[in-house]
C-alpha cells in the first residue's frame, strides 16, 4: 500500500473530520489495535510520510507515559497518533508534547470548556485529567499520541477521582469527529512553533500552566524532589522553587499537586 498518495477515511463518523484537515494531515482508520504508537511506527518504519494520522476505534493496550495503561473506552473517547517527520532539529523534539497539549486545549475551548495544561503532557479541566499525550521519536520521525475523554460518564475506580471528560465537564454529549478535526487543525499550527518561534508556543504554555504557583512533589533522575512550581524557563523546562535554589528540570515523572485544591 502506499501511505503517501492514498485516500483513506472513507468512514461515516470520521470522514468530516478528514475532509477538514490541512495539508498533509489525512487519516486512516483501524478498527482494533493495541496501541496507536506502535502501529504508526511499524507505518512510519516502512515509509509512511508526514502527516498520518493513525485512529484506533478500539484501543486494546493503550499506554501513557513510563508505561502506564490509558484508559480509553470503545466510542466514548479518541485514542490517535500523528506522524511528522521534522525539519527542526531533534532538541526540539520534545517540545512536541507541549504543542500537542496546546493544541488540544484550543481544540476544547472551540467546545466551550476552559483547559489547562500540566507540564509536560497532561491536560487538565477543573483539576481532572482529561487527556494524555505521549511522544517517542524514531531516527527520522516523531510520534505524537494523543488521547482524549470525550464522552466517558463513568470511569474506572483508580482513576474516577482524577479524570474527566468533555461530557462529564459540560454537561453534554460532543462529536468526536468534531474535535479531532479541531485538535489536528490546532496542532499543524503549534506543531510549526517548536524551533524559531517556540516563544509563541511557549507563551501559549505559561498562560494555561495549571502548576505556576503551586507546591508539587515529583521524581527525576535526582531523586525526589518538592518545591514550587516558579513558571517555565524559555527552554520549556518546568522551574522548581527549592530551598537549594531554583531548578530547571527538563524531565520529571509523577508531578503531583501537594495540595489538589484547585
Amino acid at each position: 500500500m502506499d501511505f503517501n498518495t492514498c485516500n483513506f477515511a472513507m468512514d461515516h463518523e470520521f470522514s468530516p473530520a478528514a475532509a477538514d484537515f490541512p495539508d498533509p494531515f489525512r487519516l486512516l482508520i483501524r478498527e482494533e489495535c493495541a496501541s496507536t504508537n506502535d502501529e504508526l511506527r511499524k507505518l512510519a518504519s516502512q515509509g509512511a510520510a508526514e502527516g498520518l494520522v493513525l485512529l484506533a476505534r478500539r484501543q486494546t493496550a493503550g499506554r501513557g507515559r513510563r508505561g502506564a495503561a490509558w484508559f480509553a473506552p470503545s466510542a466514548e473517547s479518541l485514542a490517535f497518533t500523528i506522524l511528522l517527520r521534522p525539519k527542526a532539529p531533534k532538541s526540539c523534539w520534545p517540545r512536541l508534547a507541549l504543542a500537542a497539549g496546546v493544541a488540544v486545549a484550543e481544540a476544547l475551548d472551540a467546545q466551550g470548556l476552559e483547559s489547562g495544561i500540566k507540564w509536560p503532557n497532561d491536560v487538565w479541566v477543573h483539576g481532572r485529567k482529561i487527556s494524555g499525550i505521549l511522544v517517542e521519536a524514531g531516527a527520522d520521525f516523531v510520534l505524537v499520541g494523543i488521547g482524549i475523554n470525550i464522552n466517558t460518564a463513568d470511569f474506572p475506580a483508580e482513576v474516577a477521582e482524577i479524570a474527566t471528560s468533555l461530557r462529564l465537564a459540560t454537561g453534554r454529549p460532543h462529536s468526536r469527529s468534531v474535535v479531532l478535526a479541531e485538535v489536528v487543525r490546532r496542532f499543524a499550527v503549534r506543531s510549526a512553533q517548536i524551533d524559531s518561534d517556540f516563544p509563541v508556543l511557549l507563551a501559549a504554555v505559561r498562560s494555561r500552566c495549571v502548576l505556576t504557583g503551586r507546591e508539587v512533589r515529583l521524581t527525576t533522575s535526582q531523586g525526589l524532589l518538592r518545591g514550587t512550581v516558579a513558571g517555565i524557563s524559555p527552554e520549556g523546562a518546568l522551574l522548581l522553587e527549592t530551598p537549594q535554589g531554583v531548578q530547571a528540570l527538563l524531565q520529571a515523572d509523577e508531578i503531583r499537586l501537594v495540595t489538589q485544591a484547585m
